[in-house]
């Protein structure tokens, strides 16, 4: 099922961004509501075609992936109240290998594998990359995979390989990562291309035996 996202829905974005306070989002509900449906009905969308290769991401619900817009403050310096994206995670649960879509004027991108996870699931993925380096290996020097993705997120990366693992072992960089993740950025004529569904899950296609390998691992 293909569905567009209209340009809209980028434009509530531009303008909740330079009026991001309580009076103009209620002054502006309505956007919001219109954009928020448009955005599960993509998802929904997302989730029907990219099942031809995943048929596990048939269990998640498109309206339940999506984030909620409103931020949490209480321990941030910015007071802003308002997310200025939409953002949705079709995953099985907190510590399960995800995809994600994040629509973001300027800042749109695709995003999947595993983002802060515990730290018991963590020790599981590294166990199973050290016990299995060339099959990780291949996995992420794979020409497709690397092309798209240009290599797993650093974010958070520890200096040092953690304690119980090997320092020789030939995927010792990969072992000091705290989340397992690719992103892919996407312009905004990506976004609103009338091919995206398509195109975003071809992407996730080639994130999927990431997802694989993690989900094995734990």
């Amino acid at each position: 099922m293909a569905v567009s996202l209209s340009s809209a829905l980028l434009q509530f974005l531009r303008e909740l961004s330079r009026n991001n306070n309580r009076e103009w989002f209620g002054a502006n509900k309505q956007r919001y509501e219109e954009g928020r449906s448009e955005v599960i009905d993509f998802v929904d969308g997302l989730i029907e075609t990219l099942a031809e290769s995943d048929p596990e991401i048939l269990k998640v619900d498109a309206k339940k992936s999506l984030f909620r817009i409103y931020r949490d403050t209480r321990f941030s310096e910015d007071k802003t109240p308002y997310k200025t994206n939409f953002g949705a995670k079709l995953s099985s649960g907190k510590n399960s290998p995800m995809y994600y879509l994040h629509i973001e004027p300027g800042k749109s991108f695709l995003a999947g594998g595993l983002f802060r996870p515990d730290a018991a699931t963590l020790k599981k993925v590294r166990a199973a990359v050290e016990g299995q380096p060339q099959k990780f290996l291949d996995l992420v020097t794979d020409d497709d995979f690397r092309n798209h993705f240009r290599g797993l997120s650093t974010e958070q990366k520890l200096v040092r390989v953690p304690t119980g693992f090997s320092n020789d072992s030939p995927v010792a960089e990969y072992l000091k990562l705290k989340n397992f993740i690719v992103r892919y950025p996407l312009s905004d004529e990506a976004v609103l291309s009338g091919d995206a569904t398509a195109q975003f899950a071809e992407v996730y296609r080639l994130m999927q035996p990431l997802n694989n390998f993690l989900k094995n691992s734990i």
